[in-house]
Protein backbone atom coordinates (compact mmCIF):
# COMPACT_ATOMS: atom_id res chain seq x y z
CA UNK A 1 0.00 0.00 0.00
CA UNK A 2 1.48 3.77 -0.97
CA UNK A 3 0.33 6.75 0.52
CA UNK A 4 1.12 10.00 -1.29
CA UNK A 5 -0.20 13.65 -0.81
CA UNK A 6 -1.75 15.15 -3.78
CA UNK A 7 -1.95 18.64 -4.97
CA UNK A 8 -5.25 19.63 -4.73
CA UNK A 9 -4.95 21.30 -8.23
CA UNK A 10 -4.06 18.40 -9.74
CA UNK A 11 -6.58 16.14 -7.95
CA UNK A 12 -9.52 18.80 -8.78
CA UNK A 13 -10.29 18.94 -4.85
CA UNK A 14 -13.91 19.48 -3.88
CA UNK A 15 -15.55 20.93 -1.09
CA UNK A 16 -16.54 18.69 1.33
CA UNK A 17 -19.85 17.57 1.42
CA UNK A 18 -21.66 18.54 4.84
CA UNK A 19 -25.25 18.35 4.77
CA UNK A 20 -25.98 17.79 8.19
CA UNK A 21 -25.87 19.06 11.98
CA UNK A 22 -25.11 16.30 13.98
CA UNK A 23 -21.23 15.40 14.92
CA UNK A 24 -19.03 13.96 12.24
CA UNK A 25 -17.22 10.68 12.62
CA UNK A 26 -15.53 9.90 9.50
CA UNK A 27 -14.17 12.14 7.08
CA UNK A 28 -12.86 11.34 3.78
CA UNK A 29 -10.49 14.24 2.46
CA UNK A 30 -9.65 14.27 -1.23
CA UNK A 31 -9.44 10.69 -1.39
CA UNK A 32 -8.00 9.09 -4.94
CA UNK A 33 -7.64 5.16 -5.25
CA UNK A 34 -5.85 2.99 -8.24
CA UNK A 35 -5.87 -0.30 -8.97
CA UNK A 36 -2.55 -0.61 -11.31
CA UNK A 37 -3.34 2.53 -14.08
CA UNK A 38 -7.11 2.03 -13.45
CA UNK A 39 -8.43 5.58 -11.27
CA UNK A 40 -11.22 3.60 -9.06
CA UNK A 41 -12.27 6.15 -6.47
CA UNK A 42 -12.40 10.09 -7.76
CA UNK A 43 -11.71 13.49 -5.23
CA UNK A 44 -13.50 11.58 -2.88
CA UNK A 45 -15.10 14.39 -0.28
CA UNK A 46 -17.44 13.85 2.23
CA UNK A 47 -18.17 13.67 6.35
CA UNK A 48 -20.27 10.79 7.50
CA UNK A 49 -22.62 12.12 10.74
CA UNK A 50 -22.52 9.91 14.59
CA UNK A 51 -24.97 7.27 15.50
CA UNK A 52 -27.08 7.44 11.72
CA UNK A 53 -27.22 5.30 9.24
CA UNK A 54 -25.58 6.37 5.87
CA UNK A 55 -26.08 4.72 2.97
CA UNK A 56 -23.90 4.29 0.09
CA UNK A 57 -25.55 4.01 -3.27
CA UNK A 58 -25.09 3.34 -6.76
CA UNK A 59 -24.89 0.92 -9.74
CA UNK A 60 -22.41 -2.07 -9.80
CA UNK A 61 -19.03 -0.80 -9.91
CA UNK A 62 -19.36 2.58 -9.02
CA UNK A 63 -16.61 2.44 -6.41
CA UNK A 64 -19.16 2.06 -3.61
CA UNK A 65 -17.31 -1.35 -1.24
CA UNK A 66 -13.81 -0.25 -2.60
CA UNK A 67 -15.11 3.30 -0.51
CA UNK A 68 -16.13 0.95 2.57
CA UNK A 69 -13.47 -1.01 2.48
CA UNK A 70 -10.98 1.89 2.29
CA UNK A 71 -12.33 3.09 5.89
CA UNK A 72 -10.76 0.32 7.82
CA UNK A 73 -7.79 -0.53 5.36
CA UNK A 74 -9.26 -3.73 3.83
CA UNK A 75 -7.56 -2.44 0.71
CA UNK A 76 -4.78 -3.31 2.21
CA UNK A 77 -5.23 -6.88 1.18
CA UNK A 78 -5.00 -6.03 -2.58
CA UNK A 79 -1.85 -5.97 -4.15
CA UNK A 80 -1.10 -2.70 -6.83
CA UNK A 81 -3.71 -0.45 -5.07
CA UNK A 82 -2.09 2.84 -4.51
CA UNK A 83 -3.73 5.94 -2.61
CA UNK A 84 -4.05 9.64 -2.33
CA UNK A 85 -5.64 11.52 0.31
CA UNK A 86 -6.98 10.52 3.44
CA UNK A 87 -9.81 9.11 5.75
CA UNK A 88 -10.25 9.98 9.66
CA UNK A 89 -12.09 8.31 12.06
CA UNK A 90 -12.02 11.72 14.62
CA UNK A 91 -8.53 13.07 14.30
CA UNK A 92 -6.88 9.86 13.62
CA UNK A 93 -5.75 9.09 10.40
CA UNK A 94 -6.27 5.31 8.73
CA UNK A 95 -3.58 5.48 6.60
CA UNK A 96 -1.27 6.84 8.68
CA UNK A 97 2.28 5.48 9.06
CA UNK A 98 1.70 4.95 12.81
CA UNK A 99 -1.94 3.61 12.38
CA UNK A 100 -2.30 0.69 14.53
CA UNK A 101 -4.74 -1.14 11.78
CA UNK A 102 -6.14 -4.18 14.63
CA UNK A 103 -7.03 -1.61 17.05
CA UNK A 104 -9.14 0.39 13.82
CA UNK A 105 -10.87 -2.73 12.91
CA UNK A 106 -11.97 -2.88 16.30
CA UNK A 107 -13.23 0.25 16.18
CA UNK A 108 -14.80 -0.75 12.63
CA UNK A 109 -16.77 -3.98 12.93
CA UNK A 110 -17.92 -5.05 8.80
CA UNK A 111 -20.74 -7.24 7.87
CA UNK A 112 -20.02 -8.47 4.32
CA UNK A 113 -22.38 -9.74 1.51
CA UNK A 114 -22.24 -13.81 2.93
CA UNK A 115 -21.85 -14.53 6.49
CA UNK A 116 -18.67 -16.48 8.07
CA UNK A 117 -19.23 -17.60 11.20
CA UNK A 118 -16.11 -18.83 12.98
CA UNK A 119 -15.75 -22.40 12.82
CA UNK A 120 -16.60 -23.10 16.38
CA UNK A 121 -20.09 -23.24 18.10
CA UNK A 122 -22.88 -20.53 18.55
CA UNK A 123 -21.76 -19.17 22.34
CA UNK A 124 -18.17 -19.20 21.03
CA UNK A 125 -18.47 -17.12 17.79
CA UNK A 126 -19.53 -14.26 20.41
CA UNK A 127 -17.24 -14.74 22.97
CA UNK A 128 -14.53 -14.86 20.58
CA UNK A 129 -15.37 -11.03 20.38
CA UNK A 130 -15.21 -10.73 24.11
CA UNK A 131 -12.17 -12.38 24.61
CA UNK A 132 -10.76 -9.42 22.07
CA UNK A 133 -11.64 -7.42 24.81
CA UNK A 134 -10.35 -9.23 27.91
CA UNK A 135 -13.69 -10.87 29.28
CA UNK A 136 -12.83 -14.33 30.78
CA UNK A 137 -14.68 -14.91 33.39
CA UNK A 138 -17.64 -17.60 32.54
CA UNK A 139 -19.85 -15.63 34.56
CA UNK A 140 -19.75 -12.65 32.66
CA UNK A 141 -19.13 -14.25 29.36
CA UNK A 142 -22.41 -16.37 29.45
CA UNK A 143 -24.57 -12.83 30.78
CA UNK A 144 -22.81 -10.85 27.24
CA UNK A 145 -23.04 -13.82 25.01
CA UNK A 146 -26.96 -13.26 25.57
CA UNK A 147 -26.95 -9.83 25.66
CA UNK A 148 -25.69 -9.32 22.04
CA UNK A 149 -27.61 -11.96 20.71
CA UNK A 150 -30.47 -10.41 21.90
CA UNK A 151 -29.01 -7.12 20.25
CA UNK A 152 -29.74 -8.98 16.94
CA UNK A 153 -33.00 -11.05 18.51
CA UNK A 154 -31.32 -14.31 17.87
CA UNK A 155 -31.38 -15.32 21.90
CA UNK A 156 -34.83 -16.79 21.66
CA UNK A 157 -33.78 -18.84 18.56
CA UNK A 158 -30.47 -20.10 19.57
CA UNK A 159 -30.59 -20.08 23.47
CA UNK A 160 -30.99 -24.05 23.49
CA UNK A 161 -28.63 -24.57 21.23
CA UNK A 162 -25.52 -22.59 22.07
CA UNK A 163 -22.99 -25.60 21.77
CA UNK A 164 -24.61 -26.16 18.09
CA UNK A 165 -21.96 -25.40 15.13
CA UNK A 166 -23.01 -21.98 14.32
CA UNK A 167 -22.70 -23.20 9.98
CA UNK A 168 -26.11 -25.08 11.01
CA UNK A 169 -28.01 -22.37 11.42
CA UNK A 170 -30.03 -20.85 8.68
CA UNK A 171 -28.08 -17.56 6.33
CA UNK A 172 -30.61 -15.40 7.96
CA UNK A 173 -29.31 -16.48 11.47
CA UNK A 174 -25.63 -16.35 10.35
CA UNK A 175 -25.95 -12.99 9.49
CA UNK A 176 -27.22 -12.01 12.57
CA UNK A 177 -24.98 -13.55 14.17
CA UNK A 178 -22.27 -12.42 12.68
CA UNK A 179 -23.46 -8.70 13.54
CA UNK A 180 -23.18 -9.99 17.19
CA UNK A 181 -19.88 -11.36 17.02
CA UNK A 182 -18.97 -7.87 15.72
CA UNK A 183 -20.81 -5.89 18.33
CA UNK A 184 -19.20 -7.55 20.85
CA UNK A 185 -15.95 -6.29 19.98
CA UNK A 186 -17.84 -3.25 21.00
CA UNK A 187 -16.74 -1.22 17.86
CA UNK A 188 -17.55 2.70 17.44
CA UNK A 189 -18.57 2.11 13.83
CA UNK A 190 -20.37 -0.62 12.24
CA UNK A 191 -19.86 -1.31 7.91
CA UNK A 192 -22.15 -3.46 6.17
CA UNK A 193 -21.57 -4.47 2.48
CA UNK A 194 -24.21 -5.48 0.59
CA UNK A 195 -25.70 -6.96 4.23
CA UNK A 196 -28.69 -8.49 3.11
CA UNK A 197 -27.93 -9.56 -0.35
CA UNK A 198 -27.91 -12.92 0.13
CA UNK A 199 -30.84 -13.56 2.51
CA UNK A 200 -34.75 -14.06 1.75
CA UNK A 201 -37.00 -11.49 2.21
CA UNK A 202 -37.95 -12.26 5.93
CA UNK A 203 -34.16 -12.57 6.86
CA UNK A 204 -33.72 -8.79 4.98
CA UNK A 205 -36.45 -7.41 6.70
CA UNK A 206 -35.03 -8.92 10.28
CA UNK A 207 -31.31 -6.85 9.68
CA UNK A 208 -32.62 -3.73 8.47
CA UNK A 209 -34.50 -3.65 11.64
CA UNK A 210 -31.48 -4.69 13.62
CA UNK A 211 -29.73 -1.29 11.28
CA UNK A 212 -32.56 1.26 12.76
CA UNK A 213 -32.48 0.38 16.11
CA UNK A 214 -29.01 0.00 16.15
CA UNK A 215 -28.39 3.64 14.39
CA UNK A 216 -28.95 5.29 17.53
CA UNK A 217 -26.28 4.57 19.66
CA UNK A 218 -23.53 3.52 16.36
CA UNK A 219 -22.78 4.64 13.26
CA UNK A 220 -23.73 2.72 10.14
CA UNK A 221 -22.31 3.06 7.10
CA UNK A 222 -24.15 0.47 4.47
CA UNK A 223 -23.39 0.09 1.03
CA UNK A 224 -26.32 -1.39 -0.96
CA UNK A 225 -27.79 -0.71 -4.85
CA UNK A 226 -31.08 -1.51 -3.81
CA UNK A 227 -33.28 1.47 -3.82
CA UNK A 228 -35.78 0.31 -2.16
CA UNK A 229 -33.73 -0.86 0.61
CA UNK A 230 -32.09 2.73 1.04
CA UNK A 231 -35.49 4.54 0.48
CA UNK A 232 -36.65 2.62 3.99
CA UNK A 233 -33.41 2.16 6.13
CA UNK A 234 -31.38 5.77 5.53
CA UNK A 235 -31.13 8.70 7.27
CA UNK A 236 -28.27 9.96 4.76
CA UNK A 237 -27.41 8.69 1.29
CA UNK A 238 -23.92 9.33 -0.84
CA UNK A 239 -24.52 8.48 -3.94
CA UNK A 240 -21.33 7.46 -6.25
CA UNK A 241 -20.77 7.02 -9.79
CA UNK A 242 -17.85 5.91 -12.00
CA UNK A 243 -15.75 6.09 -8.78
CA UNK A 244 -17.01 9.98 -7.87
CA UNK A 245 -19.40 10.97 -4.99
CA UNK A 246 -22.24 12.89 -7.16
CA UNK A 247 -24.50 14.09 -4.40
CA UNK A 248 -24.75 13.21 -0.17
CA UNK A 249 -27.83 14.56 1.29
CA UNK A 250 -30.18 13.56 3.97
CA UNK A 251 -32.48 10.85 2.29
CA UNK A 252 -36.04 12.07 2.42
CA UNK A 253 -34.08 15.37 0.21
CA UNK A 254 -32.50 13.15 -1.80
CA UNK A 255 -35.17 10.85 -3.06
CA UNK A 256 -37.84 13.41 -3.09
CA UNK A 257 -35.75 16.09 -4.33
CA UNK A 258 -32.37 15.33 -6.21
CA UNK A 259 -30.08 18.39 -7.29
CA UNK A 260 -28.08 16.43 -9.56
CA UNK A 261 -28.57 15.38 -13.20
CA UNK A 262 -26.89 11.79 -12.74
CA UNK A 263 -29.09 11.55 -9.57
CA UNK A 264 -32.23 12.15 -10.89
CA UNK A 265 -31.66 9.82 -13.96
CA UNK A 266 -30.39 6.60 -11.43
CA UNK A 267 -33.56 7.27 -9.74
CA UNK A 268 -35.42 7.19 -12.91
CA UNK A 269 -33.86 4.18 -13.64
CA UNK A 270 -32.59 5.02 -16.83
CA UNK A 271 -29.22 3.03 -15.50
CA UNK A 272 -28.64 0.30 -12.68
Amino acid sequence: METQEMDAKMTGKKEMARPFEEEGIIRVDNLNLYAGKTHILKNVNIEIPKNKLTVILGPSGCGKTTLLKCMNRLTDLTPDIKVNGNIYIGDQPVFGSKTDIVALRRKMGLLSQRPFPLPMNIYNNIAYGLKLRGKYNRAELNDLVEYYLRQVNLWDEVKDRLRSPAVRLSIGQQQRLCLARGLAVNPDIILADEPTSALDPVSSEAIEKQFAALSKDFTLVMVTHVLRQARRIADYVIFMYLGEVIEMRPAQEFFEDPREEQTKKYLSGAFN
